[in-house]
């Protein structure tokens, strides 16, 4: 491969299979609901599309683009891939309430089944904050600690299991606390504040344990990568894991930050629409007692 560059991330394209067919299928079935509620005069807010738009393109750049190329040959690479795919992609789909859509367009039947797996056991286990929480925490810590980033190296489904769990973990842990859809786990505001705010020091922490630590990160594989052609080129393995944990404490903090504002955000217009609500309430019992 070519040195890595602004331009080898635009030009180093693989038409990876399963990333296209859930991108194209993912957007296209929103794209049909929005349109199924136009076509019936219902207003669908337009931010909503956006930020479902948004979190299916990060997720095709990071899977498909150079990002995707390079990502077992630079772990610093793949750690702007993990924070892509872990942060930027859960937040921007929930931000799309896709449930409240299909809710809103599915026939009866369909939306029966939905609603029955909206209520169910398991769904009301996987969205338990506390739960979420730890698996969002503990995740990346398995994932480099352990043999299982290894593997990943080394095997092509492993890898791609990768890919899902990261996106999988993040959609966990954003949706009920961000998200707008009716999704069992919702808590109020104050406690999804508490989560966002707790899980910033563990990105920081988990971002210096990778910068200062001896072994390296993937054993031999980055280092037998300068036996071949690319060594020309490729930078130390140990200064790259460096600038790999300072990508994930950073961008950890950066995206924490956001998804902070956002929540903030969220949390005045909630205060608002309930500060309406009783004002409403007030004037009609004024009403009555005139």
């Amino acid at each position: 491969m070519d040195p890595l560059s602004w331009a080898t991330l635009v030009t180093e394209w693989t038409l990876a299979p399963l990333p296209l067919v859930v991108t194209v299928w993912s957007v296209g079935l929103y794209a049909l609901g929005v349109l199924v509620l136009a076509k019936r005069g219902d207003r669908w807010p337009v931010g909503r599309s956006i930020a479902w738009g948004v979190g299916m393109l990060a997720f095709y750049l990071a899977t498909s683009s150079g990002l995707a190329a390079y990502d077992t040959v630079l772990l610093s690479v793949h750690m702007a891939q993990h924070m892509v795919l872990s942060m930027i992609v859960p937040l921007s789909l929930a931000l799309g309430a896709p449930v409240t859509l299909a809710l809103r367009t599915l026939p009866k039947r369909p939306r029966g089944w939905l609603l029955a797996v909206l209520h169910s056991r398991v769904a009301k286990v996987l969205s338990f904050p506390p739960l979420t929480f730890l698996l969002y925490v503990i995740s990346p810590w398995a994932l480099y600690f352990t043999s299982w980033y290894d593997a990943s190296l080394s095997n092509a489904y492993v890898h791609e299991m990768m890919h899902v769990h990261l996106v999988a973990v993040g959609a966990l842990f954003f949706w009920p606390i961000v998200g707008v859809d009716p999704l069992p786990g919702r808590v109020a505001h104050p406690f999804r504040v508490l989560l966002t705010v707790l899980t910033l020091p563990f990105h920081a922490f988990l971002g210096v344990t990778i910068m200062g630590q001896s072994a390296l990160i993937g054993g031999d594989h980055y280092p037998a990568l300068h036996d071949g052609p690319m060594g020309a080129w490729l930078p130390d393995p140990r200064a790259d894991q460096e600038l790999a944990g300072g990508i994930l404490w950073g961008a950890g903090d950066l995206v924490g930050i956001v998804f902070f504002v956002v929540l903030f955000v969220q949390w005045v217009r909630a205060s608002m629409k309930e500060a309406e609500r009783e004002d409403r309430r007030l004037d009609r019992l004024e009403a009555r007692s005139e």
